[in-house]
């Protein structure tokens, strides 16, 4: 269920941080309502989610996670540039939050 709670707050945190895309500085209303509403989901979520995963595995994953997707979707539907030198960095992301699990699995 802890999972399932990070997954939660991942999402909303993603789904806050491309509102703030849309946003325009935050002088759009329903953009910028989006934005807070989503922040204070994520970290609501990520709050419970620490009562029972330590806090550098949670976070690890959560900003790990949120971090390459973020990219994904500036790259896939925001017109971003995809050289491969910035999906090896999202790729390294990846790779350290596994690294950081298997470590914190022990």
């Amino acid at each position: 269920m802890v999972y399932v709670t990070l997954a939660a707050a991942i999402l909303s945190e993603i789904l806050a941080t491309s509102a703030m895309k849309y946003s325009d500085g935050f002088s759009r209303l329903w953009p910028s309502l989006a934005t807070g509403v989503g922040y204070l989901v994520a970290f609501a979520l990520l709050a419970q989610t620490l009562k029972s995963m330590s806090v550098g595995t949670a976070y690890a994953i959560w900003s790990g996670a949120g971090t390459a997707v973020i990219a994904a979707i500036g790259m896939v539907f925001l017109g971003e540039s995809a050289s491969a030198l910035k999906v090896l960095g999202v790729l390294l992301v990846i790779a350290g939050v596994v690294v950081l699990n298997l470590d914190g699995a022990h």
